[in-house]
């Protein structure tokens, strides 16, 4: 009778996974995503901006979009030049300069009445140990973040809303949301990763870790009728 109720849990188990690498993958969100210049180009983050600590000449970049996951999230549109961005801010002892480039997005990845500002890149002066985050509140002013420390806007853009379904999506918002967060990674999610894993449905952590609270709690209970019996 126990080993019916852990085989049980079993598949009960790899449904739950089944089920979330279906639908959920389709799901599109809102959000800021969080990439690292790459000489001239982009590489999606994988790790968030609260724990990543950039060198003195890295660049890092912010764009909102709408997308399903990391591998179709749109980078920033601008380059990740460093030496256009701070050439007028001279080296200064005990502090590094890091490019911070931040894409506002297109008027059709906006929510509902707002428009994207105009794409800015800034040169933020901070301490040696900041992270990518506290060069982005350096120059960005002001951020929001959420209660789960993901983050939802950047120079006060979008007003309201945080890593938001679109409309039309099947699954609710509610699910597991992209994150760009300040603890995660990639999308700001980015990314990394919060960024849930940044594949903007329910990550494979927090499913992994449903499985293994029902397979667990299933082993447990067929342990201790075996002591009794």
């Amino acid at each position: 009778m126990g080993r019916t109720r852990i085989a049980g849990a079993v598949l009960l188990a790899g449904a739950v996974t089944g089920l979330a690498a279906g639908p959920a993958q389709a799901q599109e969100y809102r959000y800021w995503s969080f990439w690292h210049g790459k000489g001239s180009s982009w590489a999606y983050a994988t790790e968030g901006p609260a724990t990543l600590r950039p060198a003195d000449g890295a660049v890092e970049g912010f764009r909102f979009a709408v997308s399903a996951d990391s591998a179709a999230a749109g980078k920033p549109r601008a380059s990740a030049d460093f030496d256009a961005i701070c050439h007028g801010t001279p080296a200064k002892d005990g502090r590094k300069r890091v490019g911070i480039v931040i894409d506002f997005g297109t008027a059709t990845a906006a929510p509902r009445g707002e428009r994207p500002p105009k794409a800015r890149a800034e040169c933020a002066q901070v301490p040696e140990d900041a992270s990518a985050g506290e060069a982005l509140a350096a120059v960005a002013r002001p951020l929001r973040y959420d209660s789960g420390a993901l983050l939802c806007a950047i120079a006060g853009y979008p007003k309201s809303g945080c890593a938001d379904q679109v409309e039309g999506a099947k699954e609710p918002a509610s699910s597991a949301a992209p994150s760009s967060g300040a603890a995660d990674g990639g999308d700001a999610g980015s990314g990394g990763d919060a960024n849930g894993g940044g594949d903007g449905g329910p990550s494979a952590g927090l499913v992994g870790g449903v499985a293994a609270v029902v397979v667990l709690g299933a082993a447990a209970v067929w342990q201790a009728r075996r002591r009794r019996g």
